[in-house]
């Protein structure tokens, strides 16, 4: 039976813009969920189909969404897949993405609220939350379209904390018609625990997770989330929950939730890397060119590097302080190491954001001020997006900073061992979901401690070459483990062949 697919997430595999005359280009959609559902998505071979439905997020995407009248579908750069963007009214989008699921939803989930102040669900919430809701029926309206057109065999992957209610809405739209989907909803974040996330309006809270508990089957990148996530349903929902022990690290279900008549299976699918393709990425000109000036710029002195968005969640000015806490305890190392900070901007329409980004800026300057010599720049920040560069920079690196207060998985954890020429050691906080995969390689940390993140630096810095090596080259193995192909295609395999 031809097996299809359709894909829900707010932002899209291609996006659009309008050059100086008009004309409309092309460039693929950013992100690591992205690049792992296409990448999986590209491996589901003959006899399968898929269709990618996203959110118009600019105004030449919503050009191109109002020209096809939001029915006929769009080739997307990857792999051929076809995309039907949504041209949800600007104010409703605005509300939706902006109010709930990126100041409200995001801080929950990773549980980042200045609760003195934050948050505060009054009337503007309210209106706020029905934006939400019609922004994920506008979602379940296509897919359901797209499902009462096609042929039998249907499976649908929701993605993300953006589309919680979208799998209830189309299983209510699908009740009674033949063929019925198999569907399926990943959280690409972290879930707060039920004392957390209680934080939440009743009503709201008790509506996300019956919104997920629509799908046959829930997704998270880490044991510690979907137990979280079961947690709650049984704290706020009063649902009946079973639960597994996972054997290990890796995918498997941890539990199952009855709710109004239905169960849904809740599991474990970790994301790695496709390693052969970012090695190969890796060998372009452009990277190899990054990679020499790095090289030329830094001499003989020591790399540290990070690379990351700038969201609150990835804590980046705590990993700066750390940084020049080694710098003052440890003067040994000035002069003979340079930290690359590769922070890029993020939701810049948020006010938080913005300001964060402003501390990182302030601290950075504050370093290279306190501690630079004639001939030693001891900070490099760079805040531009730029790809080949932060390629060039993991493959050049002694140490990889990955210091999130909290995060659902983190991707680069991984593609810096697997990138690396000489190895790598990796700080990895242990609040990141990939610490369940990576923990026995890499020197993990309290996020919220400055000073052990300053002394794990100093340990990577002294450990010598042979160890480096090694821990380098367990954790670029752990990483490729689980490729996207592998990562989609299990939750496929779970969904069973579709109706």
């Amino acid at each position: 039976m031809n097996q299809r697919v359709l894909v829900a997430s707010n932002r899209g595999p291609v996006s659009y813009q309008f050059g100086a005359d008009g004309s409309l280009t092309t460039s693929r959609g950013g992100g690591g969920m992205i690049a792992g559902v296409a990448d999986g998505l590209a491996a589901l071979g003959p006899g399968g189909s898929a269709t990618w439905i996203c959110a118009a997020l600019s105004d030449a995407d919503r050009a191109v969404a109002r020209a096809g009248d939001n029915g006929p579908l769009d080739e997307g750069l990857r792999e051929g897949i076809p995309v039907r963007m949504l041209d949800i009214a600007p104010d409703i989008f605005d509300r939706a993405y902006n109010r709930v699921a990126n100041s409200a939803l995001w801080f929950l989930l990773h549980q980042l609220f200045n609760t003195p102040s934050q948050p505060r669900f009054g009337r503007e919430f309210r209106r706020d939350w029905e934006a939400y809701l019609a922004y994920n029926e506008a979602f379940a309206d296509a897919l359901t379209e797209e499902a009462v057109t096609g042929a039998g065999g249907l499976r649908v992957l929701i993605q993300d904390y953006h589309l919680c209610l979208a799998p209830r809405l189309l299983r209510d739209r699908l009740e009674g018609r033949p063929g019925a989907a198999r569907i399926g909803h990943f959280c690409h974040t972290p879930w707060a625990p039920p004392d957390y996330y209680r934080m939440l309006p009743d009503e709201v809270g008790r509506a996300l997770l019956d919104g997920i508990l629509g799908a046959d089957r829930a997704g998270f990148h880490a044991e510690r989330w979907a137990s979280a996530f079961l947690d709650c349903c049984a704290a706020v929902l009063g649902a009946d929950v079973t639960r597994t022990v996972l054997a290990g690290p890796g995918p498997g279900p941890v539990g199952r939730v009855t709710y109004r008549g239905r169960v849904t299976e809740v599991a474990v699918h970790p994301l790695g890397v496709d390693a052969a393709a970012l090695r190969e990425r890796a060998r372009a000109g452009d990277v190899r060119a990054h990679a020499g000036a790095l090289r030329r710029a830094a001499g003989d002195r020591k790399l540290i590097v990070r690379v990351d968005r700038t969201e609150l969640s990835k804590n980046i000015v705590r990993g700066l302080a750390a940084y020049r806490e080694l710098l003052a305890t440890r003067p040994q190392w000035r002069g003979r190491v340079v930290h690359l900070a590769f922070a890029y901007p993020s939701r810049s329409a948020l006010a938080e954001y913005r300001a964060y980004t402003d501390q990182i800026r302030e601290l950075a300057r504050q370093i290279n001020e306190e501690f630079r010599t004639a001939d030693w720049e001891p900070l490099v920040l760079e805040v531009k997006d730029d790809y080949p560069r932060s390629l060039a920079a993991c493959a050049l690196a002694d140490v990889l900073l990955v210091n999130p207060i909290r995060d659902g998985m983190n991707l680069v954890a991984q593609e810096g061992p697997v990138l690396s020429e000489r190895g790598c050691a990796l700080v990895l906080s242990r609040e990141a979901g990939a610490a369940a995969t990576l923990a026995a390689d890499a020197l993990l940390v309290n996020p919220y401690d400055v000073t052990e993140t300053a002394d794990a630096l100093h340990r990577a810095l002294e450990m010598p070459d042979a160890e480096r090596q090694r821990r380098g080259a367990a954790l670029a193995a752990t990483a490729a483990a689980d490729p996207p192909a592998r990562w989609l295609g299990g939750q496929l395999a779970s969904l069973g062949p579709g109706s």
